[in-house]
């Protein structure tokens, strides 16, 4: 069987709690609601359910199953949705992927096992990229849909946290559900993981993540669409600019790029452990969620976290909510700086 790439700009949401920690379902769908107008539609808008972002690791199957069912019922097949598929078992992994197929996804979105340090900080995966292949392969003889994988692993200095440009060829020779691959890489390993990418026998998705590199995966045609948060908090601009290159529009994208867009995303991304803190604060700055918590133990933002994103979105001209409301929450949750 064939399976083709989606080539979409997918963005991978947060997910909101109502006070007593539980999913806010309503606010949870206005918010994917902002992704689906059709403008953004047109240019190729669709959504995963359940990826990091979404607080996914912190889920239980049947809020997993609830995520989904409420975006798919938002796009209403106007987009495609992939499903998110992690857990620290094998099995819990292909139950999240049979459950993901039972409420619909097109597609499904892979991470690599969780759990023991042997197959996550201490793995060796150029030296054993079965524990990824293994867990693929069992889960599609489970669920045969296409898969976008979401290649985390050790931190390197050669590709910052994504697998090497071993394993992804590896991944892809072997699992011919791959149909996509989320940049996940510093600027040297995109480079040389999109490369392995454009040499494969077949098509696979180049999909931008690291939105601070936006501009240069553009430039360089290593993009055919995306994986990433940046939309939670960015999403005028940074559809702006991804429209601006594919038109050939180069003096729009780096006006649109130097204005900034490019100081936001390079602070939102300047530390991958609060990574989806700042989403997740962008988003409530934005005044698209009610509230910026994460579920236990993902912290809180820092108060200087809250004001620094603050005055870089008004700085590329996006609203947010008023300072008052801002210093009561800061007050009431006992933020420092």
């Amino acid at each position: 069987m064939t399976y083709e790439p989606f080539g979409k700009l997918f963005v991978t949401p947060v997910l909101p709690f109502l006070a007593d920690g539980s999913i806010d379902e309503p606010g949870y769908r206005a918010f994917i609601r902002r992704f689906l107008t059709p403008q953004y539609l047109e240019a190729g808008m669709a959504v995963i359910a359940n990826p990091e972002a979404g607080e996914l690791f912190a889920l239980d199957y049947d809020e997993r199953v609830q995520v989904i069912r409420a975006v798919i019922e938002e796009t209403a097949g106007r987009a495609p949705v992939l499903g998110g598929v992690v857990d620290v078992t094998t099995a819990g992994a292909v139950r999240t992927a049979r459950d993901a197929a039972r409420a619909g996804v097109q597609g499904l979105f892979v991470f690599p096992p969780i759990g023991a340090g042997d197959i996550t900080q201490s793995w060796d995966s150029d030296q054993y990229p079965e524990v990824l292949i293994d867990l693929l392969h069992a889960i599609r003889a489970e669920v045969d849909l296409p898969m976008v994988i979401h290649p985390v692993g050790k931190t390197s200095a050669a590709f910052g946290v994504g697998l090497s440009d071993r394993v992804t060829r590896r991944v892809i020779a072997e699992v011919p559900n791959v149909v996509g691959w989320k940049m996940t890489y510093n600027y040297d390993g995109y480079r040389a993981v999109s490369r392995v990418i454009r040499d494969a026998d077949r098509p696979v998705d180049i999909l931008g993540a690291v939105g601070k590199y936006f501009h240069e995966n553009l430039a360089n045609d290593a993009f055919d669409g995306t994986s990433s948060g940046a939309f939670n908090y960015a999403l005028e601009p940074m559809m702006d600019h991804i429209a601006a290159w594919r038109r050939g529009d180069v003096p729009r994208a780096c006006e649109i790029w130097s204005s900034g867009l490019a100081q936001l995303n390079e602070y939102v991304f300047s530390d991958f452990g609060r990574l989806h803190v700042r989403y997740k604060t962008g988003a409530w700055l934005r005044g698209f969620i009610d509230n910026p918590l994460m579920r236990a133990p993902m912290p809180r933002p820092r108060r200087l976290e809250v004001t620094t994103l603050a005055t870089l979105l008004e700085r590329c001209r996006l609203s947010v909510i008023d300072k008052d409301v801002v210093d009561e929450f800061c007050e009431r949750q006992g933020l420092t700086s």
